[in-house]
């Protein structure tokens, strides 16, 4: 099995359906990420997704949009909603390919400030260039394809991206002690511990740590 990760922004329309838009566009409002999507056989789509802010607001706005069937919303200042709404494209189109090409979601699928979201799809090559092609083809969103590589389920998405010696170097970081508060490594170190140049290590812990930081942000 392998894994495809991508970014998906919903283009021209700005929001991948109505409510979103209008979730989007209010400041007090940040919608953090979607632990499960799913296309109904009535055409409406069931929601759990993460968010922070007034929770106020957004039951204002949920209540308020004719395309909401039914939310629930648990929680206070970061908060879990639940809701059902009527599917529109272009995220009816996406979770029928998901449908039709055989492809697992991995969750959480985080959302980033311009309304794009990253999601990890689990398969194999066939279907993942199936929706590559597909994805270039649409006329209501844009697909970018992040990274990709065997699937290792006892690895989080944090260190999946990383090379083999990435992860080597880091493994070694921590169990030398390197990342412990008083630090109790240098970069000779783990350098002595993998056989590398501290140089090296020090190019590749920067790198790891951009990675993390970065993904740890989004």
């Amino acid at each position: 099995m392998r894994y495809l990760t991508v970014r998906i922004h919903p283009g021209p329309a700005g929001a991948f359906h109505p409510v979103g838009r209008r979730l989007a566009a209010e400041p007090s409002i940040t919608r953090e990420a979607f632990h499960h999507v799913e296309l109904l056989d009535d055409g409406t789509v069931l929601t759990l997704a993460e968010g922070s802010g007034d929770r106020d607001r957004y039951e204002e706005l949920m209540a308020a949009s004719a395309h909401v069937e039914e939310f629930l919303v648990t929680g206070e200042e970061r908060w879990m909603a639940t809701s059902q709404f009527q599917a529109r494209e272009p995220i009816r189109r996406l979770l029928e390919w998901r449908r039709e090409m055989d492809l697992v979601v991995e969750t959480p699928i985080t959302v980033d400030d311009d309304g794009s979201v990253r999601i990890t799809y689990l398969g194999s090559q066939r279907p993942f260039s199936e929706l590559y092609d597909r994805g270039l083809e649409s006329d209501v969103f844009d697909l970018e394809v992040l990274e990709t590589g065997p699937y290792e389920p006892e690895l989080g998405p944090l260190v999946r991206g990383l090379t083999s010696r990435q992860r080597e170097v880091l493994r070694a970081a921590v169990e030398e002690g390197y990342y412990s508060n008083p630090r109790e490594a240098t970069h000779e170190a783990v350098a002595d511990a993998v056989g590398l140049a501290p140089s090296t290590v020090g190019d590749h812990l920067r790198e790891i740590e951009t990675r993390v930081f970065t993904t740890l942000l989004r």
